[in-house]
């Protein structure tokens, strides 16, 4: 029996633990990245820890979220993400230089490397053969100052590919095809593992836009065998030296099985309001659209950016629509005004905006109260845009290009050869310059040399710390949520918020304001009553989404003591406990309906019952008790115990 390629990484990364899957194990990082949404707190977090220079061979700074500088709150996060860079040996990549996903895999990224980030979509890198997992930001802190990640070994779902993609389909239908089949939840407890004669045939890019949105599975990563495409990728990036081959065993065994043939995809869209709300183009018709954005970490590379600048060369964009193009890193955006593909989206009509994440995370670019909007990245949760009721459909690059020149969602398969349109192929340069004039290098500090100062402006308050476990638990329900909820949900993210993303009082105020406008007043007069604070019930797949800590930061600064729900995505059950948050799984789905908002709950001996596989929890209200599943491995329940990763780390030492 072979090994998987992903076995293979995280076995030769192991310092603890049995590789097998369900079993705890740590493993060394090799890289980290953060973004500036994330990475205050990161930051912050790491801090604390007084790490002195950083155990990872590559750490990297990005600003590319908030971008915006409406006030003077973004550009001091920007200045204290800068200093803590240089006083702790990180590289600072300044904002405007491009989206930290796709600069990490044009710049640093290599086959072979572990890779941890405070972004839910660092496997984006996955596409070059690392193991590139998304996790809270002090996870990704304690990576950088122990150079380790505390980790459950996760099954690997194999999906082989078969055939070739056919003109007008794109890397983005082959994972908009894989999420209809297995849903936003299908990921869960796994990585996602291509291999086959189909993936010879799929670009580097195209294999980091899949490796993107394996992140909606609930993957805990997407892993692509490195091959000649992967050393094409790295030379034309200057960075031949970092190319390793590497593959799974031919007699590899996985977990699961999963078959797409690329030749008979058509050009596919998932409709409001979730990624895995997947259809065909054809099948949804015609549909009056107002908005085509084209971009994102997951379609802006540069064959994605030339693809559309095809499409529109020599054509106009429908009066009614407003299309958005925001190129991936500065090194695409100059190529593109290089080659003369930039004029030609400017002549078409299009709105080039800056190098950052911007619309996909709702900063700018909102469309109209109920627009339909297409975009070619990777989320399409209510209100995520900006606006609340826009209806947001998630479409390849080609799909949005023609559909801007329609004004109608269009099939580019079946319409293009009536437009008079035709798809050529899209060569890559053979090297792109690297482009430095973004990135500030950290200073050599010598043995015993004082660390340079940290640059910290009002708006950066300290984070929210746990407590030690009591004997006896006691909470209010303050919240019943349904199947789904996202982070976005718990700590709405947008223009409004972002700038107060190291600033969790402020935050605070708006915790849950999508679901229930009166959250956050009812869970500090919970916070300030008898009980001492509250516990919100979840259904499936609580908290999927972004990695934002801030989801379980806030409640925990609103004094929420646990987590009930039916299932947990795994980024935000990893954020509960490094918070010391406890969560927790309903034994039988059943009893979700029989606790209601207002009960009073009670853990009894929780410091004992925190052993226990099955922890007993009691409604004082109706006088049962309920039973829930315990999955805490011995770390974790160190760290409950704690109160919290932070506390855990400082006892220990």
């Amino acid at each position: 029996m072979g090994d998987t390629l992903a076995a293979k990484i995280l076995k030769a990364h192991l310092i603890e633990g049995h590789y097998a899957p369900g079993e705890a194990i740590t493993i060394r990082i090799d890289q980290t990245l953060t973004q500036d949404s994330t990475g205050t707190m990161a930051y912050l977090q790491l801090e604390a820890m007084e790490p002195g220079q950083v155990k990872t061979e590559c750490s990297v700074a990005y600003v590319d979220h908030n971008t915006l500088q409406t006030g003077f709150e973004n550009a001091d996060d920007h200045a204290f993400i800068k200093s803590v860079a240089a006083r702790h040996g990180i590289i600072f990549q300044k904002p405007g230089g491009g989206i930290c996903h796709q600069l990490h895999l044009e710049q640093y990224g290599a086959p072979g490397k572990t890779l941890l980030g405070s972004d839910s979509h660092t496997p984006t890198c996955g596409g070059l053969g690392m193991i590139a997992i998304g996790a809270g930001g002090l996870d990704v802190a304690v990576a950088m100052a122990q150079g380790r990640y505390d980790m459950t070994a996760p099954k690997v779902l194999g999906v082989e590919l078969c055939g070739t993609l056919r003109p007008w389909v794109s890397a983005k239908d082959v994972i908009l095809k894989v999420l209809q089949k297995l849903t936003v939840k299908g990921g869960v407890g796994k990585i996602v593992e291509y291999y086959g004669p189909g993936v010879a045939s799929l670009s580097l890019t195209d294999r980091a836009t899949i490796a993107n949105m394996g992140a909606e599975l609930g993957a805990t990563t997407t892993v692509f065998p490195s091959d000649e495409n992967t050393r094409i990728y790295l030379a034309q990036q200057g960075r031949e030296g970092d190319y390793l081959p590497l593959a799974a065993d031919e007699n590899a065994v996985y977990d699961e099985t999963l078959r797409v043939d690329l030749s008979v995809l058509e050009p596919l869209a998932a409709k409001p309001h979730s990624p895995d709300n997947v259809e065909q183009v054809q099948a949804i018709g015609p549909i009056k659209i107002d908005q085509s954005c084209i971009g994102s970490c997951t379609n802006s590379a540069y064959t994605d950016l030339m693809k559309a600048a095809t499409i529109l060369k020599g054509r106009r964009v429908h009066p009614d629509v407003s299309l958005v193009i925001s190129p991936g890193s500065a090194t695409i955006l100059s190529l593109l005004a290089e080659n003369g593909a930039l004029k030609d989206l400017i002549d078409a009509g299009a709105r080039i905006i800056e190098c950052a994440c911007g619309p996909c995370i709702g900063m700018g670019q909102s469309p109209k109260s109920g627009a339909v909007s297409l975009r070619t990245f990777n989320r399409n949760f209510k209100g995520r845009s900006g606006t609340n009721d826009a209806e947001v459909y998630l479409v390849s690059p080609e799909t949005a290009a023609v559909s801007a020149i329609t004004g109608i969602l269009t099939d580019g398969q079946t319409e293009g050869a009536a437009l008079g349109i035709t798809l050529p192929e899209i060569a890559a340069p053979e090297r792109f310059y690297l482009n430095e004039s973004f990135r500030i290098l950290p200073p050599v500090i010598e043995s015993g040399e004082a660390l340079p100062p940290m640059e910290m402006g009002p708006n950066i308050k300290p984070f929210p710390r746990g407590h030690a476990i009591e004997d006896n638990v006691t909470a209010e329900v303050i919240l019943v949520a349904g199947d789904n909820i996202t982070t976005d949900d718990i700590m709405p993210s947008d223009s409004r918020l972002l700038p107060y993303r190291s600033n969790i009082p402020r935050l605070a105020d708006y915790c849950f304001e999508k679901v229930d406008a009166d959250f956050a007043a009812r869970a500090k007069a919970t916070q300030a009553g008898p009980l001492g604070g509250g516990t919100i019930i979840g259904g499936d797949n609580y908290g999927q989404g972004s990695s934002r800590e801030h989801a379980a930061l806030v409640p925990l600064y609103l004094g929420v003591r646990f987590v009930l729900a039916k299932s947990f995505a795994r980024i935000h059950r990893a954020n509960l406990i490094n918070s010391g948050i406890l969560p927790l799984v309903f034994d039988d789905p059943a009893d979700y309906t029989k606790i209601n908002q207002g009960d009073a709950l009670l853990i009894e001996d929780a410091k004992k019952q925190i052993r226990n596989e099955l922890i007993m929890i009691k409604d004082t209200r109706t006088g049962v008790s309920h039973a829930f599943i315990n999955s805490l491995n011995e770390i974790e329940k160190k760290m409950i115990l704690a109160g919290g990763k932070i506390n855990m780390i400082r006892q220990e030492a």
